[in-house]
């Protein structure tokens, strides 16, 4: 395989058939809240194959405005928002500490289909992020228990030698608490689910908070 990079990109596709499908999506059959359409896309791209549908694209701002954006795992969604945890004193945590609002984004290949969502973004109680980190595997309470996310790391044995304590604590006290461990919900105004189309006719279906509370549902063009 070559490096150059504009051959290499003009040697990829979009949703080859061979390992996309393209489910159609009709609007009009669609439930009247967004939880329970992301819900089904989930299973169904847990169905079609995703390897990670649970992995997504959190993007924050810092206290001047300036944006970044990462990789992080979902922890859940129910009517209080969709949840995602890390460090209080990282540098999304510092950024939602500033500006308590965020976006996400899921993107399933396989299916052609990406879901995002924005909203202010609440700090769940200390108990249930305890509860979230104690209910995950020992390498989730390790990587929490060697903590400093974000900050300048002196060399790679710092870091061998930090794990390896974690590593100890963890197996040896499963419930060792993380008091910077924290579950965030973002609880979305607007989401959107666009469903590809072998045309490029995409379907964009957008909800929208109201003001009672409910959802409004309009189409975008693609």
């Amino acid at each position: 395989m070559g490096t150059d990079l504009h051959e290499l990109l003009r040697s990829l596709r979009v949703w080859d058939p061979e390992v996309t499908e393209l489910p159609p999506l009709d609007p009009a059959a669609a439930p009247g809240e967004p939880l329970e359409l992301f819900t089904r896309w989930f299973a169904e791209a847990v169905a079609a194959g995703e390897r990670e549908p649970h992995t997504m694209s959190l993007a924050t701002a810092d206290a001047e405005g300036l944006p970044d954006v990462r990789v992080v795992m979902l922890h859940g969604a129910d009517a209080d928002g969709w949840a995602f945890a890390t460090h209080a004193d990282s540098r999304k945590g510092r950024h939602l500490a500033a500006r308590p609002y965020a976006a996400l984004v899921f993107y399933w290949p396989a299916l052609g289909r990406q879901v995002r969502l924005r909203g202010p973004v609440a700090v769940a109680p200390a108990e249930e992020a305890s509860a979230d980190l104690h209910a995950r595997s020992t390498g989730a309470l390790a990587a929490a228990l060697t903590g400093r996310q974000s900050a300048e790391l002196g060399s790679a044995d710092e870091l061998a030698r930090a794990s390896e304590a974690a590593w100890e604590r963890a197996g040896r006290e499963p419930d060792a608490p993380v008091p910077s461990w924290t579950l965030y919900r973002l609880r979305p105004d607007e989401v959107e689910f666009f469903q590809g189309e072998a045309r490029r006719r995409h379907v964009r279906l957008v909800y929208r908070r109201t003001g009672g509370g409910g959802w409004d549902r309009r189409l975008l063009w693609p």
